[in-house]
């Protein structure tokens, strides 16, 4: 039997449904972005909403708040997904609340990371851009982050991120020259392909990352009594300054400040 076609915009909402468990139309005008289903889970809580999940991501809404959260698993194909299929929402502002591992001395667990841009070693932004165009995070978004952070008296440190799809790197000496060699300020999975493909969609993405462990050190790499730590002393304050840069941010957007994207302020 026959079926009718389906437009590429129904297919992305049927998708993120069949995904979240969670309705399209349920999905609030900003979203925090994570790697953690706890981070969803204590958002949660901490507003009063109910936790939906579906195939892959788990996803809750606050209607008060006008934010939703969303954790999207681990790994570039996963980051690339989920961009693609918000970028078909009414999303005025998103933001990462995603972990890093700092790869200077001094930095310290807990410590804040705001990344300016993200080298783009994972592959999958491949897909969006030629290799020369850089993944830069939304400038209105960090701009917001920063304010934020400043005012609060965080401490945090500003940098570019060596995005891979590599794991168990941390016993590749081959592979550690060259992560030295390229001077970033911290390793990740994910960020290369959320600011390409968001550039790509034009989606209004910033990135707050914890720094939660020191991998160029063997005593300091993460483990899974240190991920503990990690979660009890950090979680709730990373979220809450998550949804203060959202606020922020929405507030420059009114005022039509530069750096978002025409179409996510009305533009």
């Amino acid at each position: 039997m026959a079926r009718e076609e389906i437009e590429e915009e129904q297919f992305a909402r049927e998708t993120l449904e069949r995904y979240s468990g969670s309705r399209a139309e349920a999905f609030q005008s900003n979203l925090l972005l994570t790697n953690f289903p706890r981070y969803v889970e204590h958002f949660a809580e901490k507003l009063g909403v109910e936790v939906k999940e579906g195939s892959m991501f788990k996803v809750a809404h606050s209607q008060r708040e006008d934010i939703s959260i969303l954790d999207f698993k681990i790994g570039s194909p996963a980051a690339a997904l989920v961009i693609d299929l918000c970028s078909f929402l009414d999303i005025k502002a998103a933001l990462l609340l995603g972990m890093c591992g700092g790869l200077r001395r001094r930095y310290k667990l807990g410590d804040y990371l705001v990344p300016i841009a993200s080298m783009r070693a994972e592959g999958t932004s491949d897909f969006y851009f030629p290799a020369e165009v850089p993944a830069l995070a939304n400038f209105l978004m960090q701009k917001a982050v920063t304010q934020v952070l400043e005012e609060k008296k965080a401490l945090y440190h500003i940098g570019i991120t060596y995005t891979t799809n590599l794991r168990f790197w941390e016993y590749n000496d081959d592979f550690i020259v060259h992560l030295k060699a390229t001077r970033a300020q911290a390793i990740e999975l994910e960020c290369a392909t959320l600011f390409t493909a968001s550039y790509k969609r034009k989606f209004t993405l910033g990135s707050l990352l914890l720094i939660s462990d020191l991998p160029l050190y063997r005593d300091q790499v993460k483990t899974k009594r240190s991920s503990e730590e990690i979660f009890r002393n950090y979680m709730p304050d990373h979220i809450d300054r998550g949804i203060e840069i959202i606020k922020v941010a929405r507030t420059m957007q009114a005022k039509k400040i530069k750096g978002a994207y025409h179409r996510n302020i009305g533009m």
